[in-house]
C-alpha cells in the first residue's frame, strides 16, 4: 500500500503535464489547418517519378 503514495502523485503529475501540453498546442493553433497537409501531400509540385515497370524498376528507354 505503501507504493500507492508514490504512483498516486506520479500519476496526477504525468497526467496534468499530458494535459498542459494538449491544451498549448490547442492554443499555439496546432490543429488550424487539418486539411491542408491532406491536400499537400497529394497534389504536390513535385518533379514526377520516371516511369515503373509492374515490377517497381524503372522502365528502360
Amino acid at each position: 500500500m505503501n507504493i500507492l503514495l508514490i504512483l498516486v502523485p506520479v500519476s496526477l503529475c504525468l497526467g496534468a503535464v499530458g494535459l498542459i501540453a494538449f491544451v498549448w498546442s490547442l492554443r499555439s493553433d496546432q490543429y488550424e489547418d487539418l486539411d491542408g497537409d491532406a491536400q499537400r501531400i497529394l497534389f504536390s509540385d513535385e518533379a514526377e517519378p520516371p516511369d515503373r515497370d509492374q515490377t517497381g524498376r524503372a522502365a528502360k528507354d
